[in-house]
């Protein structure tokens, strides 16, 4: 998925993994977080224990014993609990890899799914006891000043704390208390916005709407909190996950109704991670004019799961795919692999590519445990290595080596051209390539413009990174005749740059390196000169939505996912504008 990124500059790990349930056949569903599944990774590793002391003191004793620091391991059950012990062992895998890797081979995730982190400065992993707290069945029995002083803490104004407390009573849960605080701070971020780069294009009982949406992001009370349920219950995830139809698929889909707010100039395509925290898919929904959201994984367009959500106002009909085809199996996307996959590894397909990879420990550690097993590995050793396999999509490059992908063979997984990212230093490349959007899936969607645009298209990409949109549209053979990539990382601006020029394109190619920069005069100014824009493209950070973002997975209200009001505001500025021209 595309976005702004600050490429290299994070040390925040994006679990956005929950792309393995479906392949594996496990059950999943939209907005209530990730599946775990509490299996055990090492046979005995779960023995029963009659007090609680005992366990943890075994538990410690256990990992301690597979070469852990115990501090690294105390940390690890503090924030994964003392019994789930798969948990466990993923997170001291992890904090093992990182420390094991020099600076430039940290591959680390952005926090913002490609191109989908807008800060300079993205959250650490860190303690969760750092963060907030969803207490949201937690009273607390104390004063007024108490209840201020633990809002406080959780990093809010004291003056916001009393203003909440007013407003919802003594009595109110922390997690209402908050919730409160947080619609109040975006009702004051929409207004500002909009006041500031909209007052002469969008008239102010258009903005008093939306300053009210804002103030109903979060759980409403009463019938309208029902109600959100039921919006949420509409956007539970389809299995299979195929959308309006993909190419291997019939379906039955013949229509759909846009509202009339919906409809273009200019089309508009949002995309991001489908598995997002209960409610956020809804409110997407109800900014982008109350389109319900086409979910698709890419594992039928590609060898890869990666579940997204787009909503867009595009003609579903008459979609086809961008040639070749690619294959959807492992072996035939890399044949290389082939000779060295061992029979008891089953998968044909890899996970949701991610912007961090294995370390090289964590190679080593799987080669030596196979090569102490004579012949057939034991079932435990099996399951531990299959485990890490799926979780950092490892392949066989040779006898007992599984390797870590390179980002040559991810950009043939994610549509690119081959070294379309070969130019930057392989930390970026990698964390690009993660947040990427998976060209063949959006190409499918995009084919519908050839027809309607046969002189060539202005494109509007919002989070752009390595220009996923660019390149689909490109290949789908639509020409670019001008193009304003909005993106913040130097790396991804640099990556797209060079495929400018190599492709020899003809058109205009802008960048911006803010969202935040694209302002109501630079919109009308680009208007003026290009006629208007014919696309709106894009997907604002997901690192807040991500399924297995454990420390700041706070939905819209997170500081980079938040910028999805950016792509709305943007998007309504054009949409009035152009209805103007």
């Amino acid at each position: 998925m595309d976005g702004n990124s600050d490429c290299g500059k994070s040390l925040s790990i994006d679990w956005d993994t929950d792309d393995e349930l479906e392949i594996e056949g496990m059950p999943f569903s939209s907005g209530v977080g990730p599946v775990t599944a509490g299996q055990e990774a090492f046979a005995g590793c779960r023995e029963a224990s009659s007090s609680n002391g005992s366990q943890t003191s075994r538990t410690i004793h256990h990992f301690v014993g597979m070469g852990f620091p115990k501090d690294m391991v105390v940390r690890a059950m503090k924030e994964n609990g003392e019994k789930d012990i798969e948990a466990i062992l993923e997170a001291l895998l992890t904090y093992s890899a990182i420390e094991d890797l020099p600076l430039e081979e940290e591959h680390v995730s952005d926090d913002s799914c490609a191109s989908k982190c807008a800060s300079n400065h993205p959250d650490l992993l860190s303690d969760q006891n750092n963060f907030p707290i969803d207490e949201e069945n937690t009273h607390y029995s104390i004063d007024k000043d108490g209840t201020i002083s633990v809002l406080v803490e959780m990093g809010y104004q004291a003056e916001e704390a009393s203003i909440a407390i007013d407003r919802c009573g003594l009595d109110a849960p922390v997690a209402e208390l908050s919730d409160f605080i947080c619609a109040a701070q975006m009702a004051k971020e929409a207004d500002f916005h909009l006041e500031k780069h909209t007052e002469a294009y969008i008239p102010k009982d258009k903005r008093k709407i939306l300053r009210t949406e804002a103030w109903n992001l979060k759980r409403p009370k009463g019938i309208m909190k029902e109600q959100m349920v039921q919006d949420d219950e509409e956007f539970r995830l389809p299995n299979p996950m195929t959308g309006f139809g993909v190419p291997s698929e019939t379906w039955s889909i013949v229509h759909r109704t846009l509202p009339e707010a919906a409809l273009g100039p200019p089309y508009f395509y949002y995309e991001n991670v489908a598995m997002t925290p209960r409610g956020v898919w809804s409110t997407i929904s109800r900014f982008l004019y109350d389109i319900a959201p086409e979910f698709v994984d890419s594992k039928y367009f590609c060898a890869a799961a990666r579940k997204r959500g787009y909503i867009h106002n595009l003609p579903i009909h008459n979609r086809f795919q961008i040639l070749p085809p690619p294959s959807l199996k492992i072996h035939k996307t890399l044949p290389h692999t082939k000779k060295w996959w061992p029979s008891w590894d089953a998968r044909d397909q890899l996970n949701c590519l991610l912007t961090c990879v294995g370390s090289a420990k964590l190679t080593e550690r799987i080669r030596n445990k196979l090569e102490e097993s004579a012949g057939e590995p034991p079932v435990h050793v099996k399951k531990y290595v299959m485990e890490q396999c799926k979780r950092w999509n490892l392949i066989w490059v040779g006898k007992n080596n599984a390797a870590t992908i390179e980002p040559e063979e991810i950009e043939i997984l994610m549509g690119f051209p081959v070294n379309h990212t070969r130019g930057v230093n392989r930390t970026d490349r990698f964390k690009a390539l993660g947040n990427a959007f998976q060209v063949d899936t959006v190409g499918y969607h995009l084919s519908v413009l050839k027809s309607l645009f046969p002189g060539g298209i202005n494109l509007l990409s919002l989070f752009s990174g390595i220009g996923g949109a660019e390149v689909a549209l490109h290949r789908l053979g639509i020409s670019l005749k001008n193009v304003v990539s909005v993106e913040l990382s130097e790396p991804c601006q640099t990556i797209v740059r060079n495929w400018w020029e190599e492709t020899n394109q003809k058109g205009n190619l802008i960048h911006i390196a803010d969202v935040q920069e694209v302002t109501a005069k630079r919109i009308a100014q680009w208007i003026s000169r290009f006629g208007g824009f014919d696309l709106v493209i894009g997907g604002s950070p997901c690192n807040n939505l991500a399924g297995r973002n454990h420390v700041s997975r706070d939905g819209l209200e997170g500081k980079h996912s938040s910028l999805f009001f950016d792509y709305f505001r943007i998007l309504d500025l054009v949409k009035s504008m152009m209805s103007q021209y």
